[in-house]
């Protein structure tokens, strides 16, 4: 039963109460199926008779009946429980949006964006198929056939027991096939992530690849991904369609079966046409929740494997303690303490940074430089409270020994600049004010002006109304940025900026005019700034020279660049490639 339902869905709220709902239904609905079949029944063995049309008229009737009432409660069941599966997915949908949020940038790196994407969006579509599909049939199965065996075994005995020996039988049958198609939509659907990640990334990053002439390559790249995503697809209908021929000629041969001994009965007497007819009639009723279960299961493989990767990110323990600090506020004479700081990642070897001891004070322009892998990152997000170090204690703000910086209150303090900002299917207006509750109209314009997007805006069908992110109006990187950092220039009570590589996907020439606005924002500002870009150091008051996890060099840039060392060194390898 574990490869057909996954136990966690019956710890969702309100679903053990639409489960006893529906299997009232279902139990209905399978009764309608007897009186359906048993008034069929007696009205053909009354004709076969002979009888008066009077004897036919009530078992017609009781059937149009019985026959009209499973339909309409086909029906019940769907109007019952849609209701529910669509608000059960949109809270999935905000539980897994709200718990990226908390668990930040970090997360979103090791599932990859695309991952996240693809699950936000289609999963949970899928996630709501699976569920109205398999459910109901799910409780069709559990009670249907088995009041159809109690009917039949009240009639014949023989046949009950055929048919309750068969029955496992068959269901042994479709977990064994069940297994092998399960293994292959998990195959499937790591292809179809595998795509996702490949698809968006190629698109985040097709203006650079087309300057570095490498556009070519990638689309090739892309195309063998989706390949090899058609053949995990073809190779999982092949399970699922011998699965269905292998049920259906299994059901079609027992009834067969069925049919033929009634039929020696019948001629040897043991048995009269009615009860014989009644048992024919439902052999059938009796493996058709099966039958329409196994053709449902393999169309929602994909929604229940969604469902368990969306219900493992729900599972992911976020950090704890985190009002250890009290009000605060980022002010010139604020100071941040990292004391010998590690961190390393779930199931790695080795940690990420290692040993790093930095001390800021005030309001400065901290640039983190180092070489791809270096580890700038993962000190961005450990700055930001997204990660939480090895040990607790080693990081301190005026003193205040902290477990991490996942503290509402430093949280409030600081504004986070990735690579790629995140925009909400939302108006313009709305997407530039998402850290500003009661933003007023006039600061929203002036952010725009500061943050150099007046001119885009004019051109936009709806101005600030109009709808951007997540399949509405399509935004370039450089617009995306602007919209980040007019956020930046909307909430002036937020000190801290933590950049994270901000123009690293940008071509030259975008970046130079981003920089011209970038700029002033950083007055006034504790600013982290970690880049591989040579020209934004000469902007920093002092510098942290990441290799392998460990901080090699810190100081100001004159006085790293007096040493010759590191710094210098990484100086000029990243102005030979840049």
């Amino acid at each position: 039963m574990n490869q057909l339902i996954d136990k966690r869905l019956l710890a969702m709220p309100g679903m053990r109460r639409y489960l006893g709902i529906l299997g009232i239904l279902v139990f209905i609905q399978a009764v309608s199926i007897i009186f359906q079949a048993r008034s069929l029944s007696v009205a053909i063995v009354n004709l076969w008779n002979l009888e008066p049309l009077k004897t036919i008229f009530w078992p017609t009737v009781i059937f149009a009946a019985a026959f009209l009432s499973r339909h309409l409660l086909t029906v019940a069941e769907n109007r019952v429980f849609f209701p529910f599966v669509e608000k059960t997915s949109g809270h999935l949908r905000e539980q897994l949006m709200a718990k990226i949020f908390h668990l930040g940038p970090a997360e979103i790196e090791k599932q990859g964006t695309g991952n996240i994407v693809t699950m936000a969006l289609e999963g949970i579509d899928k996630v709501q198929t699976y569920l109205m599909l398999v459910i109901i049939k799910i409780l069709d199965m559990s009670i249907t056939p088995w009041l159809i065996l109690l009917y039949v075994l009240f009639l014949r005995w023989e046949q009950a027991i055929f048919l309750f020996i068969i029955f496992p039988v068959i269901i042994l049958f479709m977990i064994i096939l069940g297994l092998a198609a399960q293994s292959k939509a998990d195959r499937q659907y790591e292809g179809y992530q595998r795509l996702s990640n490949h698809f968006v990334d190629t698109l985040r990053g097709l203006s650079t690849l087309k300057q570095l002439g490498l556009s070519k390559r990638y689309a090739d790249n892309v195309f063998k991904v989706s390949e090899s995503y058609r053949k995990e697809t073809m190779s999982t209908l092949k399970i699922a369609l011998t699965s269905t021929f292998a049920l259906d000629f299994f059901t079609t041969l027992s009834i067969a079966v069925v049919a033929v001994f009634l039929g020696f009965d019948l001629l040897d007497g043991k048995v009269m046409l009615l009860p014989a007819l009644t048992i024919l009639v439902l052999a059938p009723e009796y493996f058709l929740p099966i039958r329409n279960f196994a053709n449902d299961y393999h169309a929602t493989l994909n929604g229940k494997n969604a469902l368990s990767a969306v219900l493992e990110i729900l599972g992911e323990p976020e950090m704890k303690q985190t009002k250890v600090l009290k009000d605060f506020t980022w002010q010139p004479d604020t100071t941040l303490e990292l004391d010998k700081v590690s961190y390393t990642y779930p199931k790695a070897e080795k940690p990420a940074l290692k040993d790093l001891s930095v001390t800021i004070k005030g309001m400065k322009k901290i640039g983190i430089i180092g070489a791809s892998g270096s580890g700038k990152s993962t000190l961005i997000n450990l700055i930001g409270g997204f990660l939480a170090p090895d040990e607790k204690n080693r990081i301190k703000i005026n003193g205040n020994e902290l477990p991490h910086l996942n503290q509402q209150a430093w949280q409030k303090n600081f504004l986070y600049i990735p690579q790629n900002p995140y925009l909400f299917h939302a108006t313009l207006a709305e997407n530039i004010a998402f850290y500003v509750d009661h933003a007023t109209p006039e600061a929203i314009n002036n952010a725009v002006k500061r943050a150099g997007l007046a001119a885009w805006v004019k051109t936009l069908p709806d101005g600030l109304d109009t709808m951007i992110g997540e399949g509405a109006r399509t935004v370039s990187g450089g617009q995306a940025q602007r919209i980040a950092l007019a956020r930046a220039f909307l909430d002036p009570d937020r000190r801290v900026l933590l950049f994270d590589e901000p123009t690293a996907h940008l071509d030259i020439e975008t970046e130079a005019a981003l920089k011209q606005d970038i700029l002033p924002v950083f007055d006034n500002h504790l600013v982290f700034f970690a880049t591989h870009r040579l020209h934004w150091i000469g902007e920093m008051d002092y510098v942290l020279v990441i290799d392998h996890g460990r901080i090699v060099e810190q100081g100001t840039p004159a006085e790293l660049t007096a040493k010759n060392g590191e710094y210098v060194k990484l100086r000029s390898e990243m102005g030979a490639t840049e």
